[in-house]
């Protein structure tokens, strides 16, 4: 049998998925936002460990639908990496349905149309990727290193290849000063893209303010509860979907959300206008230690 390499973090949606770490860390461990991996190096781990972790796995949960490849964007590796990894998902786990892992929009277009497609077909269906702001100097900021175009391209060419996608935008991400543009430049992006999945998670900070406001390249003034629920209303009011599904059910979130849009979206908007209104002014929120 084998252990994990601690800390493992995984989507909401991968709560009962077999988890392979395809990677350990995340290759980038940059932004300003994110601790998830602070205090781990980046490794690729080699293929002979990890067939012998998928076979243990498929007997321990031989009925598993789902594989999802952690740590932080096992989608760096590259095709060639990736694909006998896949193949000896497939080989072992009779039932599978779908294999998904986190990326970055970079890595989508680091690889070929053919490279994709040939991914898709033997079971990668679903990224993950946490794009947190469609706003380019927000972006910035945070030290993303990415552009809202990049992120539009990558996500783009995954869908062409028939990948879905599962988009994360951070709530609060940038603060006061940022919070209208934050909100705005994010609907523009998820407007041109209309992903499978759409979440929002709330901006957390598990070392507290200050050490994010050390990482933040800019000035940084914290929302209260209902200039956070603003915000999301802002940003929900402007997106216009077909066939998204929306959920805001990360351990982050103050308020939780879900259903598709457009079907749901004024009933999504009716339950953040009510939390506005039952919502006591100038309260802040708790930030969940995740670590």
């Amino acid at each position: 049998m084998f252990s994990y390499d601690e800390p493992l973090f995984r989507p909401p949606a991968e709560a009962y998925s077999a988890i392979i770490q395809a990677t350990l860390g995340c290759s980038w461990n940059q932004c300003a936002f994110c601790e998830m991996y602070a205090s781990k190096r980046f490794k690729v781990r080699p293929i002979g460990d990890l067939i012998a972790e998928i076979e243990a796995l498929s007997r321990a949960f031989p009925d598993a639908r789902k594989v999802f490849l952690a740590d932080g964007d096992a989608f760096v590796l590259s095709a060639g990496n990736l694909l006998p990894i896949l193949q000896n998902i497939n080989r072992c786990f009779g039932r599978v349905q779908r294999v998904s892992a986190y990326s970055m929009p970079r890595h989508i277009l680091s690889k070929t149309d053919d490279e994709l497609r040939t991914l898709r077909e033997n079971g990668l269906k679903l990224l993950y990727i946490g794009i947190e702001t469609g706003d380019d100097e927000l972006l910035s900021l945070i030290n993303k290193g990415e552009t809202s175009q990049s992120s539009i391209d990558g996500i783009r060419k995954a869908h062409d290849a028939g990948i879905d996608t599962s988009i994360m935008i951070i709530n609060g991400l940038g603060g006061k000063q940022f919070s209208h543009q934050h909100a705005v430049n994010s609907a523009r992006v998820i407007n041109r893209i209309n992903p499978k999945f759409l979440s929002t998670l709330t901006l957390s900070m598990p070392y507290g303010e200050s050490h994010f406001r050390s990482r933040f390249q800019g000035e940084y003034y914290p929302l209260t509860v209902v200039e956070l629920f603003e915000e999301l209303r802002l940003f929900l009011g402007l997106a216009e979907l077909n066939n998204v599904i929306y959920r805001s059910n990360h351990v982050s979130n103050n308020l939780i959300l879900g259903g598709t849009f457009p079907k749901d979206k004024e009933s999504i908007l009716d339950q953040i206008d009510r939390a506005i209104e039952e919502s006591p002014r100038g309260q802040y929120p708790v930030s969940p230690s995740i670590l």
